[in-house]
């Protein structure tokens, strides 16, 4: 949706005036839609919040601040970079906007499915890992993804 502009050679043919009014009204256009840069921030501080939630145990059903289940660090994690997601992994996945792997991000949501249904969630901290809250027995941390069977989404 967003598009890139020169702008140095865009002031120059359009002047200041033209450039904000292109911004204002492009933005107003999709109300609600959140910009790529917007979705990039929200991402990057739920990533942080995750990494800083490190050998916090996990608890079925636990949302924070200090035991987690797995959409429970992702609810939180995002909740504190100013961004709402639903409960369970399956709910958080049908509210991201899907992704291919190749367009992963830090900071999107990974969902690990069997067939059609969603079963843990975590999210993508680059180099082909995660931030998570495993099982229980086990605490938050950073692991390789273990599986081909994952879906990629992107909180909006």
């Amino acid at each position: 949706m967003s598009a890139q502009v020169h702008v140095p050679s865009l002031f120059a043919r359009v002047g200041t005036a033209s450039v904000l009014t292109l911004a204002v009204t492009s933005s107003m256009l999709a109300p609600g839609l959140v910009n790529d840069a917007e979705a990039a921030t929200h991402s990057t501080k739920a990533l942080k919040v995750a990494a800083s939630k490190k050998g916090a145990p996990y608890k079925y059903g636990a949302a924070g601040p200090s035991r987690f289940d797995c959409s429970g660090l992702t609810l939180y994690s995002f909740k504190k970079a100013g961004k709402k997601l639903p409960r369970t992994a399956q709910q958080q996945y049908n509210k991201t906007r899907h992704i291919a792997k190749s367009q992963r991000k830090h900071g999107d949501l990974v969902f690990f499915h069997s067939g059609r249904s969603v079963y843990h969630v975590g999210i993508y901290a680059g180099g082909g890992k995660i931030w998570h809250s495993p099982k229980s027995g086990d605490v938050v941390r950073k692991a390789k993804i273990w599986s081909k069977s994952v879906w990629y989404g992107r909180v909006r």
